[in-house]
């Protein structure tokens, strides 16, 4: 067999779409692109949700209820085979996987996970570990030390919480006199009872 006997196999090989060569080739006129408007134009993309402009959908119906997305614990995950890189019998924590840029994001949580092999003994100190990697860890005669998580009120984005609003001089003004104690009102000063009149003198006869 030479290099000019080699022939594609039968059906791998297509004739090429030929455009615009009538209606009565099956791809006339529009040419496979349909109607007018922006979808016929080449290079066309259209972002999931837009509708050509007007307000989406999505934006007119009403939102109601609420979720605990805001608040949800976010893991930094790292994988076995990234503690490779510390030696053997080394203590393996938050700011030292961060020290060497294994653990990067602005959540405070960390997470093993058990993708790779492990060749060395570690303590690893973690939020959470998975079965997978917590097995790896201890076949090895390495330690997993579980760092307690203590439930937060705050979202856990990564965000500072925002600091209190200083409160207004005028309006701590009124809440000082708010808060002072109403003063009660004196008691009335008992009235003296009347003096009972005098009787009247007779008047003086006149002289005769």
């Amino acid at each position: 067999m030479r290099l000019n006997d080699l022939k594609p196999r039968p059906g791998s090989t297509h004739r090429r779409k030929r455009l615009g060569q009538g209606e009565s080739s099956g791809h006339g006129k529009t040419s496979g692109r349909g109607g007018k408007g922006q979808t016929a134009r080449s290079g066309s993309s259209i972002r999931i949700g837009f509708e050509g402009g007007q307000m989406p959908l999505i934006r007119r119906i009403p939102k109601r209820g609420f979720n605990n997305k805001q608040f949800a614990l976010r893991y930094i995950p790292v994988n076995l085979d990234a503690l490779n890189s510390f030696e053997d019998g080394a203590t393996v924590d938050e700011a030292a996987l961060r020290s060497r840029g294994l653990a990067k994001g602005r959540e405070t949580h960390l997470k093993i996970l058990g993708d790779g092999e492990l060749t060395r003994k570690l303590t690893v100190k973690a939020h959470a570990f998975s079965a997978t990697a917590k097995a790896k860890i201890e076949k090895l005669g390495g330690a997993c030390q579980l760092i307690e998580t203590k439930p937060s009120a705050t979202p856990q984005s990564g965000e500072p919480a925002k600091p209190a609003k200083p409160v207004k001089p005028a309006k701590a003004a009124k809440a000082a006199k708010a808060a002072k104690p109403v003063e009660t009102a004196k008691p009335a000063e008992a009235v003296k009872p009347a003096e009972p009149a005098k009787p009247a003198q007779p008047a003086e006869k006149p002289a005769q």
